[in-house]
């Protein structure tokens, strides 16, 4: 299982605070922006070799801990 607090910072020096892999300026969402357009994750790591398999992994298991954990509030008219 990947810990993803190893793996994902923020820090609101980089990137605005949004979370990112840690020793690097490369977003989650980056990651899974990327992910979404179809690269593979070899792709990703042969454009971004400071990447690894398991920072793909740990920005896919941040995103959906994050989707988890929202709450939708339904206001009643």
């Amino acid at each position: 299982m990947i810990n993803i607090q190893e793996r994902i910072s923020f820090n609101p020096e980089i990137r605005f605070g949004k979370p990112c892999i840690k020793g690097t300026r490369i977003a989650v969402w980056d990651i899974l922006g990327w992910l979404a357009s179809g690269m593979t994750h070899e792709e990703i790591i042969e454009d971004f070799p400071q990447l690894t398999q398991d920072d793909i992994l740990a920005s896919l298991a941040f995103a959906a801990n994050r989707e988890e954990n929202t709450k939708i509030l339904i206001s009643v008219a």
